[in-house]
């Protein structure tokens, strides 16, 4: 009944109040996320998870730096409750069993943050368990996601653009694997060109990813850059801790660059069409 009651009154303040920041200037810590490009990540209320989190996204950023040509600044916190999300792209969501529901004003924000192009997140840190069976397989995700509006999932194909958008990868691993994730469905006529492996999936990004991994965790370093967290042993520890970076760096750059990498794939096969249709004529 109160989740019941929590849908209707996203709906009613959907409809009723204006989507506007917070009165007065905007919180120079957002404005300067959205000009560094900062990741984002939801404080939960719970010091260790929060403290994973920032350090799991200042390791991540740390990368993103290193290999590539984004350079984000120092992560931020977000209050669900009392911060404007217009100016984010990316929100990392670590879910607790006794994490907080958000205000129905805050799902609003939420829901146009997902509409506008942002992207969430969801990690129920439990892979090390039982893993997902689906994508509410867990009662507290279930319950945290319940008013937003999210369309049909399924699991990450091999084809989806997460898997090449920087690195080639086959797995997500965190400081758990072998766990599914989760991503917005694709069309059911999606179809790949012909000589190309890869079907044209979603025109945009999923703007809910979801999954038990734990990868804050596997990117976390303190600020000597140190590893904050096991991940694994020996060698294949490492190997699994490089890993979970690349995920995150494929993650970050999928969000920023979309489809581009999905139709660059594709340019190659389509030229060729071309100069056949052309030497046809």
């Amino acid at each position: 009944m109160i989740r019941l009651l929590l849908a209707i009154a996203v709906v009613v303040l959907s409809l009723t109040a204006p989507l506007r920041a917070q009165d007065g200037d905007p919180d120079p810590r957002l404005v300067r996320a959205a000009d560094e490009v900062a990741l984002a990540y939801v404080v939960t209320g719970d010091p260790r998870i929060d403290e994973g989190s920032e350090a799991g996204l200042r390791g991540l950023s740390g990368e993103l730096i290193r290999r590539t040509t984004v350079r984000p600044g120092e992560p931020i916190g977000i209050d669900l409750d009392q911060d404007d999300l217009s100016l984010l792209t990316f929100l990392y969501w670590p879910v607790t069993d006794d994490q907080p529901a958000p205000s129905p004003q805050a799902y609003v924000r939420l829901n146009h943050f997902l509409r506008s192009g942002g992207m969430i997140l969801f990690d129920t840190r439990d892979g090390d368990i039982a893993g997902l069976g689906g994508p509410d397989g867990q009662a507290s995700l279930q319950a945290l996601a319940a008013p937003l509006d999210i369309l049909p999932l399924a699991p990450v194909p091999h084809d989806h653009v997460l898997t090449r958008s920087f690195y080639l990868l086959q797995d997500f691993p965190g400081r758990w694997q072998g766990n599914q994730i989760w991503a917005e469905a694709p069309r059911a006529d999606a179809t790949a060109v012909e000589g190309v492996p890869f079907r044209t999936l979603n025109d945009g990004v999923s703007p809910v990813i979801i999954g038990p991994n734990a990868w804050a965790e596997a990117w976390a370093v303190d600020r000597r850059g140190n590893p904050m967290f096991t991940v694994g042993s020996g060698f294949d520890g490492q190997r699994q801790r490089e890993m979970a970076m690349r995920f995150g760096i494929n993650l970050i750059m999928y969000v920023l660059t979309g489809n581009y990498k999905s139709d660059q794939v594709h340019v190659p096969a389509l030229l060729d069409r071309l100069r056949g249709e052309e030497g046809i004529r």
